[in-house]
């Protein structure tokens, strides 16, 4: 016999067959560093079948234990696959951001539309599949209807900040994002907000000032902007609210936890948005087909490369802890940068750089401290 850490006592059979009676408890049991009896490898019992369970095999038969030699270990996964599904999706994102931008002739309302059609048209077969239902629970409909909504308005903000004001400032300023969320859950969720909280969030509305660059603090000659100020203005505020309306859904998801599935909420973002855009275009008479085949294709890929940047997005927070997928996720900003310098031929200011910097720096350490807080915690509970 040999010694084997971590599983239940146990005899090897005697040459009878018979194996004698050993009490079991808690107190033998896995993870509690009690030593187990395990054969040594080449030992068989005469004419007995080895029927011997080892707790640190998850309840294997010992020919198949982990301890045993030859056995193959499960195969680990690829390192780096979760971080690269999330530059991927920023990669993604990013292209249907400049495709949005490329676009002449369509509302950013109406894009929004065809985006919740392909939203409705991928999560459909998965409610049906799953069998969640088309409503949710009765005590979680209010949440998914505002978080439906809230959801909704951001994208639709967005789209039309990224119609009005340069791509890559109106991407920046959606990065602070997590500042707003860490904020909001102070406020509605009572979770702590330190001052490390407070001082990411002067760091990002610093950042968000320097893009703006409102006229009683720099002046009335901006540089650097896209079309008039005033548009470049109304750009900035609906991204700063899109912005704060993405973060509230957030703060809604973490109220609702894990009580209803991904795919449902994802059905009420796509369906209340859809509804959302038809009323809105019909009140503003913007409803029509693009005339001009080129911007048919971008509203196509727009919606098709969304969805790829979710789907890549969400894959990478289920193999890859939130700490580093929120980090590597700032190569939105590069990409927004690149893309903007390469096809639009837009070079960015200084103000835009300092800009993006401070708030590339708050998001970074928001989700750095919550990731360490994360860590702390688990270790804690292993304790």
């Amino acid at each position: 016999m040999v010694l084997c850490q971590g599983g239940e006592a146990a005899a090897v059979p005697a040459a009878g067959g018979k194996e004698p009676e050993v009490p079991l408890s808690r107190e033998d049991g896995v993870g509690t560093g009690q030593p187990c009896l395990c054969p040594a490898p080449g030992m068989e019992a005469a004419g007995a079948e080895e029927r011997r369970v080892c707790g640190c095999c998850s309840g294997l038969s010992w020919p198949h234990c982990c301890k045993a030699p030859g056995t193959k270990k499960k195969k680990a996964a690829c390192p780096g696959l979760g971080l690269f599904y999330t530059v991927l999706s920023a990669f993604l994102f990013s292209v249907a951001s400049l495709f949005l931008k490329k676009i002449e002739d369509v509302h950013s309302v109406e894009v929004s539309a065809f985006r919740c059609v392909f939203q409705m048209a991928f999560v459909l077969p998965g409610l049906i599949y799953y069998k969640t239902g088309f409503l949710g629970p009765k005590g979680k409909r209010i949440f998914l209807f505002f978080r439906g909504f809230l959801g909704s308005s951001a994208m639709i903000l967005l789209y039309y900040a990224f119609q009005v004001m340069p791509l890559a400032d109106a991407t920046v300023i959606t990065f602070s994002s997590p500042v707003f969320t860490s904020l909001l859950a102070w406020i509605f969720l009572k979770e702590k907000y330190s001052i490390w909280d407070l001082l990411f969030t002067v760091f990002a509305i610093t950042g968000v000032v320097l893009i703006a660059r409102p006229p009683f603090l720099f002046g009335s000659n901006v540089t650097g902007i896209e079309g008039s100020y005033t548009d470049h203005l109304k750009g900035t505020i609906a991204a700063i609210t899109s912005t704060v309306s993405a973060a509230s859904t957030f703060v809604i998801l973490r109220k609702v936890g894990k009580s209803v599935h991904y795919f449902l909420s994802i059905w009420y973002y796509a369906v209340i948005g859809l509804i959302g855009c038809v009323i809105a275009l019909f009140v503003m008479n913007e409803w029509r087909l693009p005339y001009c085949g080129k911007d048919r294709v971008f509203l196509i890929l727009i919606g098709l490369l969304g969805l790829g940047g979710q789907i890549f997005l969400t894959k990478a927070l289920q193999i890859e802890k939130a700490g580093p997928v929120a980090i590597m996720k700032t190569m939105d900003v590069v990409f927004a940068f690149i893309l903007q310098i390469l096809f639009l031929n837009h070079l960015p200011t200084w103000w835009t750089v300092g800009g993006a910097l401070c708030v590339v720096a708050s998001s970074s350490g928001t989700a750095i401290r919550k990731w360490r807080q994360s860590l702390k915690k688990a270790k804690q509970n292993e304790i």
